[in-house]
């Protein structure tokens, strides 16, 4: 568990904190990662990826309406200045007593605004042994948004994909760690830029890596 800090610059308590969420079977996620669009804004077709977002009214969560997800150029040098349109999450997904208690977790941890939005990214990174799978093609970047949530939910078959945190893109990390399943990293994104190492099989095959990465706020638009 990493000390949780105080922020000067916002209301919020941490600057980063890694938790076990020992209440979320992560197995009753699994199945909805085999059915991910693969996402058309990289090349390499190795990223599968849905999106939606939230607000959350005492002990439930809200889905709001389809958005666009955009960045500025300055947070993503790649994608930027790019409105970029995924699939939603599916609704059974959305409807599972584990995803809504994730949601609520990553919103009560950063205690957000009642009608803050949550942008919920459900992603799998695959690799193969003549194709690795890289997490952040964008390099070492921030998201330009203020709260993230990174929750792991599997790795197959895979080596690599440490996530690091850096106060600056030229310092070394102050944070390094490989996510296991069940495991929440929260991180203030106005103070932190944030790398993932790309992935390999550990084997002969294929590998996968999911995860859930939660925003606040969202970055959707209609």
């Amino acid at each position: 568990m990493q000390k949780v800090l105080h922020s000067t610059e916002l209301e919020y308590a941490f600057l980063f904190t890694l938790r076990k969420v020992n209440s979320i079977n992560t197995e009753g996620f699994k199945p909805f990662f085999n059915n991910l669009p693969v996402d058309p804004y990289i090349k390499g077709k190795y990223r599968y990826r849905r999106l939606s977002r939230f607000t959350v009214s005492g002990n439930k969560i809200i889905k709001l309406p389809h958005g666009c997800f955009s960045q500025s150029k300055t947070y993503n040098p790649l994608m930027g200045d790019i409105k970029r349109e995924f699939a939603e999450l599916e609704d059974a997904l959305v409807e599972l007593d584990i995803f809504q208690h994730l949601v609520l977790a990553f919103s009560d941890s950063c205690k957000l605004h009642p009608e803050a939005e949550i942008g919920v990214h459900q992603i799998r990174i695959t690799c193969s042994s003549n194709s690795f799978g890289n997490p952040a093609p964008e390099g070492i970047h921030q998201d330009g948004t203020d709260f993230i949530g990174i929750f792991s939910v599997d790795r197959n078959n895979i080596q690599g994909a440490a996530t690091h945190l850096y106060t600056a893109k030229k310092e070394k990390p102050v944070f390094n760690k490989i996510l296991y399943p069940g495991e929440l990293l929260l991180l203030n994104d106005r103070e932190f830029f944030h790398f993932t190492t790309p992935i390999k099989p550990m084997d002969e095959g294929e590998g996968t890596r999911d995860v859930f990465v939660l925003t606040s706020p969202s970055l959707l638009s209609d």
